[in-house]
């Protein structure tokens, strides 16, 4: 184990960073920074991650865990450290969190890659809006009316999201100024309203808000239906009050969203000016990075062989015990010096 003050060298990880993105032929998406990180955020977004993210640009990433197998590129590791910002107890267990969730949801993380979820993509669940807000924070469209529980299970639109998830954090830009939900609760009924069930949801909710590195900073809900204070029953007990904040039901009032959002960034189909909703370019986009998510998901489970308490998995940032021996064993820890 390497000494606190040694400076550890990251330019080779011992997992790989995956291949250059494929999204780079589609200009309207950033791309991720470079194989060997150089920043590649602007003047104005390197003073905003100073200020909101408390971020400095000396800092250097070190290592401490030889047995916990996960990518150590300095580009990965940004993302825990920015959602977290730049509290590296919190950053560990966030990044442990990562990984336990791969180990304890194979439904999920099994042979992840875009084309196992083309029926998902195709049936429009979700997409990308093509523009960002003003504040830079590219929106997430879901559209859970889209999916009948006679279609397909519902861990497949699970799995789409997370892959998109994915995607949107690669680059910089998303993880400084984080991401906007947008959900349209068109056409759901008690049939989906009732599928994924309390114990899927904690789960969906804890990935979310515990186990990925993405900073969520709004979700509007619009169109939904009665029945969805029902629906916000079971999720709420599992959000933390800081997030349960950031939900704003906007029922069928398109100028309350229109408060949120700018018409300007929206298709017409939500009173924008933006043309029409285009499903596709998201999906053509996943779907090109088909080898990126192959190397990063279907390989062999990052943490074979590492044993994790149970409490670690999907119990929010304080599961894990700082006084467990197992969790001891796997502690790194990410320094930045001045």
């Amino acid at each position: 184990m390497a000494d606190q003050h040694e400076s550890i060298d990251l330019t080779s990880p011992s997992v790989d960073p995956p291949p250059p993105s494929a999204a780079a032929g589609h200009s309207w998406f950033p791309r991720p920074p470079p194989p060997m990180y150089s920043c590649t955020l602007t003047p104005e977004l390197v003073a905003k991650a100073r200020e909101e993210l408390q971020e400095k640009p000396e800092w250097r990433l070190r290592d401490e865990q030889p047995n916990l197998r996960t990518r150590l590129d300095d580009a990965f590791l940004l993302r825990f450290l920015r959602a977290r910002k730049f509290d590296y107890d919190r950053a560990l267990q966030l990044l442990l969190n990562y990984q336990a969730g791969r180990k304890a949801w194979p439904e999920v993380f099994q042979d992840l890659k875009p084309s196992t979820v083309k029926h998902v993509l195709d049936l429009g669940f979700l997409t990308v809006l093509p523009q960002p807000d003003p504040n830079g924070r590219y929106i997430l469209c879901l559209r859970p009316g889209k999916w009948k529980p006679n279609d397909y299970p519902f861990v497949d639109n699970v799995r789409a999201i997370y892959l998109t998830l994915e995607k949107l954090i690669q680059p910089e830009e998303t993880q400084v100024n984080g991401i906007v939900i947008l959900a349209d609760y068109t056409g759901v009924g008690m049939s989906q309203a009732s599928n994924p069930g309390p114990f899927l949801a904690k789960k969906v909710v804890s990935i979310l808000q515990d186990g990925f590195p993405i900073r969520i900073k709004a979700v509007n809900i619009i169109n939904e239906p009665r029945i969805f204070k029902g629906i916000f029953a079971i999720i709420k007990p599992f959000l933390k009050e800081k997030m349960a904040e950031r939900y704003v039901l906007h029922g069928s009032d398109l100028r309350s969203l229109h408060r949120n959002i700018p018409r300007s960034v929206l298709p017409e189909d939500y009173g924008g000016t933006a043309g029409q909703l285009d499903m596709h370019a998201w999906s053509r986009l996943l779907l090109d990075c088909e080898e990126e998510f192959i190397v990063e998901f279907c390989q062999p489970d990052p943490l074979e062989g590492v044993l994790l308490p149970d409490s670690m998995l999907f119990d929010g940032e304080q599961a894990g015990g700082q006084d467990d021996d197992t969790f001891r064993g796997l502690r790194s820890q990410l320094y930045y010096c001045y």
